[in-house]
């Protein structure tokens, strides 16, 4: 079996997260689309400012 490159195992990775991702909010009763498993997700200084501004 041949070897696997660094890059494609962290491009893997990466679309497993976000389809991971998006099957959990589908899990936790969101209406989800498959393009939403597809799209960036945010970061994680995003979510804090997100969740500090609405805790204020």
């Amino acid at each position: 079996m041949g070897t696997i490159s660094l890059e494609t195992k962290k491009a893997y990775a990466a679309r497993t997260r976000r389809s991971n991702y998006a099957a959990s909010l589908r899990l936790e009763g969101f209406k989800v689309t498959f393009p939403d498993g597809e799209c960036k997700m945010p970061t994680r200084e995003e979510v804090l400012k997100t969740f500090t501004k609405t805790r204020t």
